[in-house]
């Protein structure tokens, strides 16, 4: 343990990369992800369309997607966020689209009875009510992306990837159990915070 106790500023700093690129990362996708969850849920017509498309984009493998970034974006940060996002982007919004298509018929007939109108249904209304789908997407996404943010070590985005992957260069044991004992700490903490608000 010699080694990380002298690189303890070394690893603090690929762990708080880690979380910023998560971060960010969900960020982004929850931004793209709400809206159009909330318009593909209010036409049913587009929503095959959509939702297959999104699991196509979550089907390509993570390092293939990197590498399809970087000619575009170039090595570092912008590109393994555009790639954790695009993963994320996919769970979310199923999980949205999820969540408000269980609202109940008779819920949205007496919000409409009570004369709210279609933005104060929406967010009094139906995003309340299927916020435990949206939480439990969120921790699906969540898992997703701490795992494959170690990827991004490949094309410069920094994290703790950098450890297990220097590790693995150098032969360096400790580098690999502490980058990877990371990883599993920061996506069981995430997780059981999201079980916690999910119950709550």
């Amino acid at each position: 343990m010699r080694w990380t106790w002298r690189n303890l500023d070394t690893i603090g700093a690929a762990l708080g990369e880690h979380v910023l690129l998560v971060g960010a990362a969900l960020l982004l996708a929850g931004v793209v992800a709400l809206p159009l969850g909330v318009l593909v849920a209010r036409r049913p017509l587009w929503r095959a369309a959509v939702l297959g498309a999104s699991a196509g984009l979550y089907s390509i493998p993570t390092l293939a997607l990197f590498a399809l970034l970087v000619p575009l974006l170039g090595l570092g940060f912008r590109a393994a966020l555009l790639a954790l996002a695009s993963y994320a982007m996919p769970v979310l919004l199923r999980a949205v689209v999820t969540g408000l298509e269980g609202v109940a018929l008779a819920v949205r007939e007496a919000a409409d009875g009570m004369g709210l109108t279609p933005r104060q249904k929406l967010w009094q209304v139906e995003l309340p009510l299927a916020l435990p789908s949206v939480l439990a997407g969120l921790r699906v996404a969540v898992a997703t992306l701490v795992s494959a943010a170690t990827v991004a070590a490949y094309i410069g985005g920094g994290g703790l990837g950098v450890l297990i992957l220097t590790g693995l260069d150098q032969g360096h044991t400790e580098k690999i159990l502490v980058g990877a004992t990371l990883v599993c700490a920061l996506a069981l903490a995430a997780d059981v915070a999201l079980r916690r608000m999910q119950r709550a």
